[in-house]
């Protein structure tokens, strides 16, 4: 089964209707954007994962590509809303953390895509995977643990990653469950490591460059979206408008857009020896 992970978002604000008394009952999927019709799948309702976070479990049936999708949510118990904002692009959880169809967008290609086409911007987005994990030097896809029999502090949300001994894993951790073990310790599932595909600025810049890439591939039917400025008179040589610079508006983002999900490296900082008093900045005073 294929996992899809909502956030409520409600009157601006993103919301978790559990607390209140709600819940999120369903989502629908469709094949084209005007949502009308018989949904080609639902599912529901969805499981609180942890705090504002809720999951779909999705049938392994549908076919790869992009589905036009409505959730259902009560953000309290006596009202009820539609989200019709959310897209589902299939098969997720393979460690791509962007997918051919946001690729596609980019480039301007209509949907769907054949199977070549998404094999090929597959390719293109690991290409600029690679390269986001070796200028961050982490990798983008967080790793599961499990702690067992271990006590949570006090004062802390068991959803909060501070109430657990973590101290071994030098990463970001979050909080997927925890089960009570009924003599005061728990087993607590967790996830170490970045989740870039959670994180816009990675996901945008992964799929402004994998697009880039394919523009620029003269091999690929999609260099052709590129500008022609001018044509020799015998056609041997052809001359594209180029792209925005960097800072520009329209211009893919840098690498260094991304120096925030650096790991932080912290050392000792080398100190000169004190010299003694009254040399130094120490006074040693000696009564005999």
């Amino acid at each position: 089964m294929t996992a899809y992970d909502y956030r409520p978002v409600w009157a601006g604000a993103v919301c978790d209707p559990a607390t209140a008394g709600g819940s999120v009952d369903r989502i629908d999927l469709y094949e084209s954007p005007e949502r009308t019709g018989t949904p080609v799948a639902t599912t529901g309702p969805a499981v609180r994962l942890r705090e504002a976070v809720y999951r779909f479990t999705l049938p392994d049936t549908l076919a790869d590509g992009r589905y036009w999708c409505v959730v259902t949510f009560r953000p309290s118990p006596g009202v009820s809303t539609a989200d019709r904002t959310v897209r589902v692009d299939l098969p997720r959880g393979t460690g791509l953390i962007a997918s051919a169809e946001e690729v596609a967008d980019q480039l301007g290609v209509a949907l769907p895509l054949t199977a070549v086409q998404r094999e090929r911007y597959w390719t293109k987005i690991r290409d600029a995977q690679a390269d986001v994990a070796n200028y961050l030097n982490r990798p983008l896809v967080p790793t599961p643990r499990r702690l067992l029999d271990v006590k949570p502090l006090w004062g802390y949300s068991l959803n909060d990653s501070q109430a657990w001994p973590i101290q071994q894993y030098d990463d970001v951790v979050t909080v997927l469950g925890h089960v009570d073990n009924l003599d005061g310790t728990y087993a607590v599932d967790l996830l170490v490591g970045l989740d870039a595909a959670a994180e816009e600025p990675i996901v945008r810049y992964v799929v402004a460059h994998a697009a880039e890439a394919i523009r620029n591939d003269p091999t690929a039917p999609e260099s052709s979206s590129r500008r022609v400025t001018s044509v020799s008179a015998e056609g041997q040589s052809i001359s594209y408008d180029s792209a925005p610079t960097a800072g520009q508006i329209g211009a893919p983002p840098t690498l260094d857009s991304l120096s925030s999900y650096r790991p932080r490296l912290y050392r000792t900082i080398a100190t000169a020896t004190a010299t003694p008093w009254p040399y130094g900045g120490r006074r040693y005073r000696r009564r005999w």
